[in-house]
């Protein structure tokens, strides 16, 4: 595996993390404006081409009964757009809560409330990221199993 890069998105920022080259370990990387979308994807083409990414995984906010609303619809618009900018696979992945945990581990690390609200997208994004490097690590593990 090489490089993955997350993107968790809201109306007006998306949060971005990375893995490490191993696909071990996911990182918060930046916070996004989305006013300015040709910045953004400048920004996100070049984390991708810095981060040797192969893919990217977009948050999916699905309800807790994991029926889909108006953010889920707008998170396979964001899909699609990233596969449209960078070329790259797009996968989209669960993010429920994600912003919650987020929160709190930031609260946990001592992060003040107005220094929260620029960090919470990309550590939403890193939390997003982390389940889908443990589940495809999990997968491979499996797969090597039934050989």
């Amino acid at each position: 595996m090489r490089g993955v890069l997350c993107i968790d998105g809201g109306s007006v920022r998306i949060g971005l993390a990375a893995s490490d080259p191993t696909g071990t370990l996911a990182s918060p990387v930046a916070v996004l404006d989305r006013s300015d979308p040709a910045s953004l994807w400048d920004r996100v083409r070049a984390e991708a081409e810095l981060r040797d990414a192969d893919r990217i995984v977009v948050g999916l906010p699905l309800n807790l009964d994991g029926s889909e609303g108006a953010a889920a619809v707008a998170a396979r618009g964001l899909a699609e757009e990233a596969h449209r900018r960078t070329g790259l696979p797009v996968e989209l992945y669960d993010e429920r809560l994600s912003t919650v945990e987020a929160e709190r581990s930031l609260i946990a690390g001592g992060v003040r409330r107005r220094d929260r609200r620029g960090r919470v997208d990309a550590v939403a994004a890193s939390v997003v990221l982390q389940s889908w490097l443990d589940r495809a690590r999990l997968r491979r593990r499996d797969d090597g199993k039934r050989a």
